[in-house]
């Protein structure tokens, strides 16, 4: 992630260096979900952005991919806004739950790149809700799904399981890059990657390891 050139900014467009999950045309909109209808909070805006810099945490970094994510989400003023005032219902409660938990306030941004803060979007691999749990991590983690309801799109409780689940990548990896990493392409994945780094002899950080695109 780059702190320095969102630092200054109203929003944070520093983009994990992570293809969004679930852009608005991938988006299939629902009539509503747990929590969809939760009014904002009596935060200012000003003084809960400036929390969220202040408890930054993850080392930067840069580099082509980086400055393209940076560069598109700089050139999609009106999608930033709405996003940004879209999270103005849910923001505080994270990032509460991410202080409370000690963790770096970046992961409270986490859902600008999964979802835009939709609660209800679905992606085409059919994660679901505003931390995008894919069925089976969802069912692993305890959020219901079926005819009648899916808890992944229940704010209060995805955030719960999400917060969960990113302290144990966390603990597994003792990074928080390979960590997001994890949560994006696979823990698996992450792990079979650092395993065939140290075959080679080779570093096992998030910038050494191959990975795809996404």
């Amino acid at each position: 992630m780059n702190h320095a050139r969102c630092s200054g900014d109203s929003s944070k467009a520093s983009p994990a260096p992570v293809t969004p999950a679930a852009k608005p045309k991938d988006a299939e909109l629902f009539p509503s979900a747990p929590g969809a209808d939760l009014e904002p909070l009596p935060q200012p805006v000003g003084d809960l952005w400036d929390r969220i810099i202040a408890g930054y945490a993850i080392p930067d970094l840069d580099g082509p991919l980086v400055e393209k994510w940076e560069q598109w989400y700089a050139s999609r003023p009106d999608y930033m806004a709405r996003m940004v005032d879209r999270s103005r219902r849910y923001l505080y409660h994270i990032v509460t739950e991410v202080t409370d938990r000690g963790m770096p306030t970046e992961i409270a941004l986490l859902p600008m790149i999964e979802s835009a803060y939709n609660p209800v979007a679905l992606s085409t691999s059919r994660a679901a809700g505003i931390w995008q749990f894919i069925p089976s991590t969802g069912k692993h983690y305890g959020l219901k799904q079926d005819f009648w309801i899916d808890s992944r799109r229940d704010v209060l409780a995805a955030t719960d399981k999400a917060l969960e689940y990113l302290t144990k990548l966390h603990d597994d990896f003792g990074d928080w890059q390979l960590a997001l990493a994890g949560y994006n392409w696979g823990e698996g994945n992450v792990a079979k990657g650092i395993a065939r780094n140290k075959a080679k002899g080779l570093p096992t950080d998030y910038e050494s390891l191959a990975m795809p695109a996404e």
